[in-house]
């Protein structure tokens, strides 16, 4: 049984498992370039949820094993495509006269060999990497001007190497990040919901002078006014509590239902690996228990493109928690919008969706004057 049939199968199993265990079981045991070890371990990867890759690397750099370097390189790559990256898997072991990058990320102009360490205690020799940009280069693989290396490390206090980069004559070829980093620019993908906050993280990847500073500012912005926007449900009365957030536990019940990997693209929405499936998820806690229990949601119109596009697409909605989903399919939803208040802020805008729960744990949509409520009820995941 391979390793992803052990996750889908009996996820138990792994889930307290270290990267070294994990690696266990995936073919004999070893990863090697080409193997059926490093096939497995890359497709586990591809499907697990963006919590457990973050902490699978957190092992690497905790638990020393053989394959700790090689595995975090496996890693690293996976959280390339996680921000959006096409990414071609490098080498373990590099051969003589071979390009011997360990990734070649690439999305919107943008192309960058990655070279990961697990550490900064040695001095690297930059002209290595150096060297696998330049024979990309060569062989039409990337442009010149359009790419750059990017060095991953380990470790977050990289103050020594980043003065190697800083000195040597390579500084506008290279761009230097922790892994900590990474996770954290991976975190902030995850959790905003500002369609273009993926792109300006690519960008911050890029060699570039700080003389001005608009595109950190600009990641910064768009988090802070995402999060704002949480608040921003009108007909809500403010109650001075934070705002629900139990996506991923509804992410995780919704992947059990429909027998397919979700991997979460903003905080909103998440996709199977090969894009088929996408489910738009959205969260509030329960208002008003006592006197008019109900939810509050806003369903933004580029959700809409998403879900149209895809082979199955569904819209779900907790319900004070994760063990209250109601999973409806996009079809069924997308015709009951034209009956839905909708606000416009500036350039944005989105739907008010409002459920009341009703006596006998009944689920209605309440939609504006002159169109009918929903009977949600018969969504409910579970039932």
């Amino acid at each position: 049984m391979s390793l992803l049939d052990i996750w889908r199968l009996n996820p138990e199993l792994l889930a307290d498992k270290r990267v070294s265990q994990i690696i266990a079981f995936a073919g004999h045991g070893r990863l090697r370039d080409g193997n059926q070890a490093s096939m497995e371990f890359r497709e586990y990867l591809g499907v697990v949820d963006s919590n457990r890759l973050c902490g699978h690397a957190e092992d690497c750099l905790a638990e020393r094993f053989e394959d700790g370097g090689l595995a975090l390189q496996d890693i690293v790559n996976e959280m390339g495509r996680r921000l959006g990256f096409r990414v071609m898997n490098g080498v373990y072991r590099g051969t003589s006269g071979g390009i011997n990058h360990d990734g070649l990320w690439k999305q919107e102009g943008i192309e960058i060999v990655a070279e990961v360490k697990t550490t900064d205690v040695y001095t690297v020799d930059l002209r290595i990497p150096i060297s696998y940009r330049a024979a990309l280069v060569s062989s039409g693989q990337i442009g010149l001007e359009s790419s750059s290396v990017l060095l991953v490390v380990g470790r977050e206090d990289t103050g020594a190497l980043e003065a190697q980069v800083r000195g040597s004559k390579y500084a506008w070829d290279m761009r230097l990040i922790s892994v900590d980093g990474l996770i954290r620019l991976l975190k902030i993908k995850d959790n905003v919901d500002e369609p273009g906050v993926a792109a300006r993280i690519r960008g911050l990847l890029r060699p570039q002078e700080f003389t001005k500073v608009d595109e950190i500012i600009d990641v910064v912005f768009v988090t802070t006014q995402d999060v704002q926007q949480l608040e921003e449900i009108p007909d809500v009365p403010n109650v001075g509590q934070r705002p629900a957030s139990f996506n991923d536990e509804c992410i995780t019940r919704i992947t059990n239902y429909l027998g397919t990997p979700l991997i979460r693209q903003s905080r909103v929405l998440s996709a199977s690996p090969d894009g088929s499936t996408v489910v738009a998820c959205a969260v509030s806690r329960e208002y008003h228990p006592e006197t008019d229990p109900g939810y509050w949601y806003g369903f933004h119109p580029r959700y809409v493109e998403s879900l149209a596009s895809a082979q199955q697409s569904f819209v779900a909605f907790g319900c004070g928690s994760a063990a209250t989903i109601l999973l409806i399919p996009f079809l069924d939803f997308q015709p009951w919008l034209d009956g839905m208040n909708m606000t416009h802020v500036g350039d944005r805008s989105y739907w008010h969706v409002h459920i009341s729960r009703r006596p006998g744990d009944s689920y209605v949509l309440r939609r504006k004057t002159g169109f009918s409520s929903v009977d949600l009820t018969r969504y409910l995941l579970g039932r």
